[in-house]
């Protein structure tokens, strides 16, 4: 082989260096700048030459005049001499070509830096800040809630790192959320998974971080990976994290927890969440309207409290003791959360409360000795309610609908039917799996196009006690809540031209188009990206929060329900709420609110829905009103 020449040496030398990038190349023009000034001041005080009026020049000074005409061309204008003259002329050539290249390549590299600052590349420099990793529709609701929750501090701060551009997302987050307090939130373009775009967020320093999936067919991956980079991270601190996310599939739940063993992380499974929601929903008007009151900031809150006055007290009596909170459940000294236990519980040492309230310190005891019960009022004997057999009708399909026809089973007495209209290619391995499960229903299946007129008025609809209708997962967001409107207003249309009553409940996920199916009188929406951001935003401020909500969403043991107000109360006379809470109590169940029939259409009245009502105030209730409580059944 060939020894390589000079040239080909510097050529691959310079390559070297150019490849390093600006700061290379400032060094080289400055040098090669240097060099020029230099040989020219050496050639002058060596060889004498000098201008007409001067009579020698030292070396500063030859090299300081070469200096002056390489960097303003202007100063040789008046040089005299030939010589002195040519020698200038030169270094003036040869610097306007490296000094403006020097300059060119400053400016460029400046600009460059700007732009990386502006896509977000820097690392942030925060402390006990609330991180969000990966994008997604429900980021607005999760930062809106994360406002209010931090409105009385002033120094939070929100950071989301996602491999979006910085400036897109700025621009949408300024569109979508309102700015509440002085919460600050900062945006970093980069890929989770990656480690180091990790650092930009500063997941070290964290108070919490909060791990949204994509938009994607398989998000539970990218979750997955994101929780690795956290935990398994070469630069990870000493103490745990504070991670929540989301899983869909029940079976990647073992494996977040496995990486996540020595921190705090808090995985929500979405499609067993909003699968009990749509089905107890379906069943009760307004559930979801209460779910949701229970998780945002913007009203009462889950609060926990261990009050040792009422140490030795029973369950029962604890309901009555406050005034301005609706008392729902025990977290007992082992962490256990028992969601209304017994009545005849008695609180131990160690022992606390967790309640409805508006503030941690609203949780107050009335300390009345007397409670103004209004005995005549209560209704002693519970009301019989036969179970007979329903009809449901379920349109469209997702991830949560074999789940949700398997709560449904729960619920229903035997003999009854379920039907599901939906895309063959999307369903038919979904209704198989659910066949095989199923004891108190019979299950249907029909293929065809949800939105077609003619199919539904095949169907008979009024014949159903219940029509769920789901958003399909395999469109884009916007594009399946289009196709959901379309389905609610054929459905309307056929109500109005029918006597015989249906509840019909819908799921939405874009929180944005229910005001637009308001139109279509549908007993409830479900908006489940909404409802899982509460969550999210809930658990990254309060991690115990987390055992609380898979308590109330655990089909075994109590639950939330809207019963008749008949079966706790006469209906018609003024009655203060402590009343409802004895009526409820002696059923060996806990009264957190009511929903008013006459207010269930106004929005601006949250739907009738009044979560912890002060128990001193009166409230009339009519027939159709509901007493919002926490039973086994």
């Amino acid at each position: 082989m060939n020894k390589p020449t000079f040239k080909q040496r510097f050529g691959y030398w310079f390559d070297n260096m150019m490849a390093k990038g600006t700061p290379a190349m400032i060094i080289l023009l400055a040098l090669a700048s240097f060099v020029l000034i230099f040989l020219a001041g050496l050639v002058l005080f060596i060889f004498g030459i000098h201008p007409d009026e001067v009579t020698a020049l030292g070396l500063g000074e030859a090299i300081w005049a070469s200096l002056m005409r390489t960097l303003d061309p202007g100063t040789m204008g008046g040089d005299t001499g030939t010589e002195f003259r040519f020698i200038m002329l030169a270094v003036t050539i040869g610097g306007i070509f490296i000094v403006s290249t020097l300059i060119g390549v400053l400016s460029s590299g400046l600009q460059g830096q700007l732009d990386r600052l502006r896509k977000g590349r820097s690392r942030v420099l925060e402390n006990d800040h609330t991180l969000i990793l990966g994008w997604s529709s429900q980021i607005f609701t999760i930062l809106s809630e994360l406002m209010i929750a931090n409105e009385n501090q002033k120094n939070a701060r929100i950071v989301v790192l996602a491999v979006q551009d910085k400036l897109e997302m700025e621009e949408q987050i300024r569109e979508r959320v309102e700015q509440k307090g002085s919460t600050r939130v900062i945006v970093r373009s980069g890929d989770p998974i990656e480690l180091n775009d990790l650092e930009l967020g500063s997941p070290h320093t964290t108070r919490s971080i909060i791990v949204l999936p994509p938009e994607s067919d398989d998000p539970d991956s990218d979750v997955i990976k994101t929780v690795l980079a956290i935990t398994n991270n070469p630069n990870r601190r000493v103490d745990p994290y504070h991670i929540v996310t989301q899983i869909r599939n029940r079976k990647n739940l073992e494996v977040v927890r496995m990486i996540g063993a020595g921190d705090k992380v808090f995985p929500l499974q979405t499609s067993n969440v909003i699968a009990r929601v749509v089905a107890q929903t379906s069943r009760q008007s307004g559930l979801s309207v209460v779910y949701t009151e229970l998780m945002n900031f913007g009203g009462d809150e889950i609060y926990f409290k261990q009050e040792p006055g009422l140490s030795g007290k029973t369950f029962g009596e604890v309901l009555l003791a406050y005034e301005d909170s609706a008392v729902m459940g025990l977290r007992k000294a082992d962490g256990r959360i028992v969601l209304n236990p017994p009545m005849d519980t008695r609180l131990e040492p160690g022992d606390q409360l967790f309640a409805l309230s508006e503030d941690d310190d609203t949780i107050r005891l009335s300390g009345l000795a007397n409670l103004p019960i209004e005995e005549g009022l209560i209704r002693s004997g519970r009301r019989g309610h036969r179970r007979e057999p329903e009809r449901t009708l379920v349109i469209g399909w997702n991830h949560s609908a074999p789940i949700i026809i398997r709560e449904l089973d729960a619920y229903v007495a035997d003999g009854s039917q379920i039907t599901v209209l939906a895309n063959e290619g999307l369903a038919r391995k979904g209704i198989l799996s659910c066949e095989q499960t199923l004891t108190k229903q019979k299950l249907t299946f029909i293929s065809g196009d949800t939105t077609s007129r003619e199919l539904l008025d095949s169907l008979n609809v009024p014949a159903y006690d219940h029509v769920i209708v789901l958003a399909r997962s395999d469109l884009e967001i916007q594009q399946a809540d289009a196709r959901t409107l379309v389905i609610l207003l054929h459905l309307r249309d056929i109500a109005e031209h029918d006597d015989t009553p249906f509840s019909l409940v819908s799921e939405m996920l874009d929180l944005r188009n229910r005001q637009l199916a308001e139109v279509t009188n549908v007993d409830d929406f479900i908006v489940s990206e909404h409802l899982i951001s509460l969550m999210l935003a809930q658990l990254s401020e309060n991690n115990a929060l987390f055992d609380v909500f898979q308590s109330i969403f655990d089909p075994e043991g109590a639950e939330i329900y809207l019963k008749p107000v008949e079966d706790y109360i006469e209906t018609g006379q003024p009655v203060i709420f402590y009343t409802v809470v004895e009526a409820a109590r002696r059923r060996g169940e806990t009264a957190l609110g009511y929903r008013l029939a006459a207010e269930a259409k106004d929005a601006k009245k949250d739907y009738g829905v009044h979560t912890n009502p002060k128990k001193s105030a009166k409230v009339t209730f009519a027939p159709e009103d509901r007493i919002i409580v926490v039973a086994e059944e």
